[in-house]
């Protein structure tokens, strides 16, 4: 009996020492899946986003597209300046890049146009016989102005057989009362700026008019009496271009410190100097938008 009871002792050890080993092959077969798991698994880092990993707006390439027109422009590659600083109007918000732009592409602009040298809205053209500057200027839309400096020409005399090269562009001002600013367009492309002064207390009308007469040394009528160019009461400067609203218009003034400021009984007036070259520029029809 003791012989029996001891061999069924023994046997019933033998059992849960093979669960054991048996539990432990689990176990161990378990750790070894994961750690082949883990390491077949590629593991992505895990991400904190700080202010330097979030992502970034596009950079503004506005000042150094200026840099590179201005060298351009000092490098008398003036039609390639011109185009950089389109682009810097089309693409930049840096007010600095597209004030700069804008600087250069009326001064760029004027060299153009008012020169032999060619440029996109410009035509060549041969002299036929009958043709003349006036009648050039009025077939091309533009003024006998530009047609004589931008092709150099000192008289009124062209000769059939001859060349000019003839602008084809097409010009409209745009006027805010608010910012006292006036913006020449081509093409409804920016071409210049030019700071004006305007009608005291909002004057100045608003609307869409056009340029129905050009007149250099203007004479000013004021209650029925005219006032002749070079008299110092005569308060239109040295042009003015009409509009077509009766007693309203755009010209000089011998008061400068007026500029930028609504000072004016309605008209809009530029010193001197910036209105005759607007008046260079600008023929009878150009269109005129006023906004507040």
């Amino acid at each position: 009996m003791k012989d029996d009871l001891y061999v069924g002792h023994q046997v019933k050890s033998n059992r849960g020492l093979l669960l054991g080993g048996a539990a432990v092959l689990l176990i161990a077969a378990g750790i070894l899946f994961l750690i082949l798991h883990r390491g077949g698994a590629k593991q992505e880092p895990a991400v904190v986003e700080t202010e330097e990993s979030a992502p970034t707006a596009a950079i503004d390439r506005g000042l150094s597209l200026l840099t590179a027109a201005t060298q351009l422009q000092k490098d008398d590659q003036l039609l390639e300046a011109r185009d950089k600083a389109y682009e810097i109007l089309a693409q930049s918000s840096n007010k600095a890049a597209r004030a700069g732009a804008e600087a250069l592409l009326g001064d760029v602009n004027i060299k153009l146009l008012l020169s032999p040298r060619m440029m996109p809205e410009k035509t060549d053209y041969t002299i036929q016989p009958g043709d003349s500057i006036n009648a050039l200027a009025r077939k091309y839309g533009t003024t006998v102005e530009v047609v004589q400096k931008g092709n150099r020409v000192t008289s009124s005399v062209i000769r059939p057989g001859d060349r000019l090269r003839l602008f084809t562009g097409k010009f409209s001002i745009r006027v805010s009362k608010k910012d006292n600013t006036l913006v020449v367009m081509m093409n409804d492309k920016f071409f210049k700026r030019y700071a004006v002064g305007t009608g005291e207390y909002g004057k100045t009308p608003v609307g869409d008019f056009t340029i129905r007469d050009r007149v250099p040394q203007p004479t000013w009528w004021k209650d029925g009496k005219a006032i002749p160019f070079g008299d110092t009461n005569n308060v239109l400067g040295t042009h003015w271009l009409a509009l077509d609203v009766p007693g309203y218009g755009i010209h000089g003034t011998w008061q400068p410190e007026t500029i930028g400021k609504q000072a004016s009984a309605g008209c809009i007036r530029l010193v001197n100097a910036e209105i005759e070259e607007l008046f260079t520029l600008v023929p009878v029809g150009t269109p005129v938008t006023i906004t507040e």
